[in-house]
């Protein structure tokens, strides 16, 4: 496989680590799968922190990554917001806001409502001050739609259930600029053919559905978010399932010889 491959395309939260655990084995899975020469960037829907805290926070696990490899669902929604020349209302976590001060424009009309990982926000004021600017006009955005992730003491809600209540009771779709939409994986790619990428990841729908909807090959993890049977959920089932990213990586290298 690894002769066919020019991009690997790596989830962070739940594939490399969980919170500021690392996976076992994956430090030293990612050192041998970059001795093959293959080249990977790492793709995340991760909202909670901005591109510099999660970086840092990487490089104190011991990860080999470089800033400008990671992709995230952050760096996408920033790109949207500057095309349209929105001014939005963040629902995001305060670590993240970093990446969005310099767009802020406090005098301006909010007219977006930008939502992201954000369990300190999501309460009854701050949602009805975002349902009350749908209601005038304002266009929903969602960073992604997770369901759930993992975090150290079990799995938790992501933003998705609080997207879905702020679409029901203003009657608008938002638009989702993160995993799964095809846009932010063929933004990942740049010019490498789908056909020639894989994507591994612990989300089944996110990660792995997401990826194999424009030809890329989908390994899904049995950690993070992992629950027995998820492999099952989808059309088609993943390429290969893995018990974590140190059996992907050899699953990728084992196909080269």
């Amino acid at each position: 496989m690894a002769k066919q491959i020019r991009m690997v395309l790596i989830d962070l939260s739940g594939t490399l680590h969980i919170d500021n655990t690392a996976i076992p084995g994956a430090v030293e899975a990612l050192t041998r799968l970059r001795s093959a020469n293959i080249p990977v960037k790492f793709v995340t829907n991760t909202t909670k922190e901005s591109s510099n805290f999660l970086h840092n926070r990487l490089i104190k696990l011991g990860f080999d990554i470089k800033k400008e490899e990671i992709f995230s669902s952050l760096a996408a929604a920033r790109r949207l917001i500057i095309s349209r020349k929105l001014n939005p209302m963040l629902l995001i976590d305060s670590a993240a806001n970093e990446d969005f001060e310099d767009l802020i424009k406090n005098d301006n009309e909010q007219n977006a409502v930008v939502v992201g990982l954000a369990p300190d926000k999501f309460h009854y004021e701050e949602l009805n001050k975002a349902f009350r600017l749908l209601l005038d006009g304002a266009s929903l955005i969602a960073i992604h739609k997770g369901r759930y992730y993992k975090r150290g003491d079990g799995l938790s809600l992501g933003p998705g259930a609080f997207i879905a209540g702020l679409e029901y009771s203003a009657n608008v779709k938002a638009e989702v600029v993160g995993k799964p939409t095809a846009e932010f994986f063929k933004a990942a790619l740049e010019n490498v053919p789908p056909e020639e990428a894989v994507m591994i990841g612990d989300d089944v729908k996110d990660d792995v559905a997401g990826a194999q909807a424009i030809g890329i090959r989908g390994l899904l993890v049995q950690t993070g978010k992992y629950r027995e049977g998820d492999e099952n959920t989808i059309q088609p089932p993943p390429t290969k399932v893995c018990s974590s990213f140190v059996q992907a990586v050899e699953y990728i290298l084992k196909k080269e010889e």
